[in-house]
C-alpha cells in the first residue's frame, strides 16, 4: 500500500469502528446463531488466486465482525471476565502493530521495552507491590499464572530441575496447594511443567469458599509425612465461579512456616486490593512471591495482556534465562531489559502500550473509580434479585453475583426438585444467550446449577441491571411451561426492560 492508500483504508475503517461503537448498545449483545450459520455467512473455501483493494476488504471484514459477534463491549454482557476494552486500546494496538517492534531484546525494541517496563511498575505500584519487582507481560491469565508457577518450581527444587527434570532418580515428588475452586491453568501448569496433575492437593473450602487454612495444613503435614516435597501455594484473588478471594494473610503466613513459595492468583480480583469496600484478604496479595494479573480484566484492555509480578527479579530470570550464541544481546554497564529471558517467548509482540496509554488515560484514581462502580452494580443486582418473588440469590462477591430462577410453585414447596431446578436454569441461560438481550453465563455452587452475571464492564448502568431480573423471569417463565406443560404458570411477564434491537 502506499501511504495514500493506507491513510484512505484507515480513515474508512476507523470511521466504520467509530459509528460501530457509537450504536454497540442497540445491537444485540449476541447473534444467537449455530456454527453452520456463521461458516455459511463467512464463504469461501481455498485461499483466493487473485488479490482485492484493502478498503473492500476491510469494509467486508467490519461487515462481517460487526453482524455476527458476540460483544464483550456491550453493556448486558455480563458472562465472562472478559472486560469492556477500551477505545484507546484498540487504537494503541494499530500503533503498535505500525511500528511493529519485536520485545524479545531491548536493541530490537528500545522505547517500546522501555514503555512495557514502566507500564509493569505501573501495575505493581497499583496493586502495593514492590516496583523493584521483575515483571513480564504475557497473553493472559493462564501464561501469567504459569510463569509464575516455573519460577516457584526453580526456586524451591533442591535439585537443578531446569537441567535433570522432575524425573531426576533422587527428587522427591512434588506438591503444590490450591482451593477446589482455583483455575484450571493449574492442571495446566502442573501438566506442561512435567509435575503431573496428581501434585495437585485440591484443598477444601470454606461455607464462603474460600480455602480453609486448617486443611491446608493437615495436607503439607501428610505429604511431609509421605517423603513428598511440598513446594508452592496458590492463592485465589477471585474466583471464576464466584469471585471469592481466599484467606490471603493467612496462606502467606503458612507459606512463611512452611518454606513455601506464595503464589496469587490476582487475574481477576488483583486491581480490586486497593479499591474501597473490596474483601480486606486482597491485602495479603502484597505478600505473595509472585502474582498474576491480567490489564485485559479489569484494566479494560483489549485482549491479550496478562501480568507476572516476582517479588525477587532474579527468581524470575533463573528460571527462563539461556544465552546460546545468537542471543547476545548485552548493551554494556547499562544493559537493557531483554524479555525473552523473564519468560518463555522469544519474539514478543508489543502488549504493553495499550495498558500504558490506558493508565495514563485513566489514572489510578479513574481505575478505582470505575472498579468500584462495577461491584457496586453487582451488589445492585443481587438486591434486585433478593427483591424477586421468582429467583433466589446465591453468592455476591467482587462483581460476579450468583442466582437462579425458582418457580413461585417450586418454591413453595418444602422439598424442592433441585435436578429439576438444575435442567430448568441451564436451558434458561441457553435461550437468554441466544435471545440477544443479554449474556450471562453459569456457575456451579455447592453441585447446583446457577445463573452468573460478572460486571467487568465500563459501560454498563443500573439501568442494564434493572433489566437483568425481569429479562431472566419472563424467560424463565416460558421455559418452565415447556418443560412442565402443566405447572402453574408465574405472574404475566411485564415486558420491561427488555433491550433494545
Amino acid at each position: 500500500m502506499s501511504s495514500e492508500e493506507f491513510r484512505a483504508a484507515g480513515h474508512g475503517l476507523v470511521d466504520r469502528v467509530a459509528d460501530f461503537l457509537g450504536t454497540l448498545r442497540s445491537r444485540p449483545v449476541a447473534p444467537g446463531l449455530l456454527p453452520a450459520e456463521i461458516r455459511a455467512r463467512l464463504g469461501g473455501d481455498g485461499p483466493p488466486e487473485a488479490g482485492a483493494p484493502a478498503a473492500r476488504l476491510l469494509g467486508e471484514a467490519a461487515d462481517l465482525l460487526f453482524a455476527n459477534s458476540v460483544f464483550s463491549g456491550h453493556p448486558r454482557f455480563l458472562a465472562y471476565i472478559m472486560c469492556s476494552g477500551a477505545p484507546i486500546g484498540a487504537l494503541a494496538d494499530l500503533l503498535a502493530s505500525a511500528v511493529n517492534p519485536n520485545l524479545g531484546a531491548w536493541h530490537l525494541a528500545p522505547m517500546a521495552t522501555e514503555i512495557e517496563a514502566q507500564a509493569i511498575r505501573w501495575i505493581a505500584e497499583m496493586l502495593g507491590y514492590p516496583r523493584s519487582a521483575g515483571g513480564v507481560l504475557s497473553s493472559g491469565g493462564n501464561m501469567a499464572n504459569f510463569i509464575g508457577f516455573l519460577a516457584a518450581r526453580q526456586a524451591k527444587a533442591p535439585w537443578d530441575i531446569r537441567r535433570s527434570g522432575v524425573g531426576s532418580p533422587d527428587a522427591p515428588r512434588l506438591c503444590v496447594y490450591g482451593s477446589r475452586e482455583t483455575h484450571t491453568w493449574i492442571q495446566k501448569a502442573a501438566d506442561m511443567s512435567g509435575i503431573g496433575t496428581d501434585a495437585i492437593r485440591w484443598v477444601d473450602t470454606d461455607e464462603r469458599l474460600r480455602m480453609d487454612v486448617r486443611a491446608l495444613r493437615r495436607s503439607i503435614r501428610a505429604d511431609r509425612t509421605e517423603g513428598r516435597l511440598p513446594f508452592l501455594v496458590v492463592g485465589t484473588a477471585g474466583t471464576v465461579s464466584t469471585g471469592a478471594v481466599d484467606p490471603l494473610p493467612e496462606l502467606a503466613e503458612v507459606c512463611r512456616e512452611e518454606g513455601l513459595w506464595f503464589h496469587v492468583d490476582g487475574a481477576y480480583g488483583g486491581f480490586a486490593v486497593e479499591v474501597p469496600g473490596a474483601p480486606e484478604d486482597l491485602a495479603g496479595l502484597t505478600l505473595a512471591d509472585s502474582v498474576a494479573v491480567d490489564p485485559h480484566k479489569w484494566l479494560y484492555a483489549p485482549v491479550e495482556a496478562g501480568c507476572t509480578l516476582v517479588r525477587v527479579r532474579e527468581h524470575l530470570h533463573a528460571a527462563f534465562e539461556y544465552r546460546p550464541p545468537y542471543y547476545r544481546f548485552d548493551e554494556g554497564e547499562d544493559e537493557g531489559i531483554n524479555f525473552h529471558e523473564y519468560g518463555p517467548q522469544n519474539s514478543r509482540g508489543f502488549r504493553g502500550l495499550k495498558v500504558w496509554l490506558a493508565i495514563r488515560m485513566a489514572g489510578t484514581s479513574g481505575y478505582r473509580t470505575m472498579i468500584g462502580e462495577d461491584m457496586a452494580l453487582a451488589r445492585e443486582l443481587s438486591e434486585a434479585v433478593s427483591r424477586h418473588a421468582e429467583l433466589e440469590a446465591v453468592t455476591c462477591s467482587l462483581s460476579i453475583t450468583t442466582f437462579r430462577y425458582v418457580p413461585p410453585d417450586l418454591a413453595a414447596r418444602p422439598e424442592r426438585d433441585e435436578d429439576y431446578l438444575d435442567r430448568l436454569n441451564e436451558e434458561l441461560l441457553r435461550r437468554l444467550q441466544e435471545s440477544g438481550e443479554a449474556y450471562l453465563s453459569n456457575a456451579v455452587v455447592r453441585g447446583r446449577y446457577l445463573l452468573r452475571a460478572c460486571i467487568v464492564n465500563f459501560r454498563t448502568t443500573s439501568t442494564d441491571i434493572a433489566a437483568i431480573p425481569e429479562i431472566v423471569t419472563r424467560l424463565g417463565r416460558a421455559v418452565d411451561r415447556e418443560l412442565r406443560p402443566g405447572a402453574s404458570p408465574g405472574p404475566a411477564p411485564s415486558g420491561a426492560g427488555e433491550a433494545p434491537r
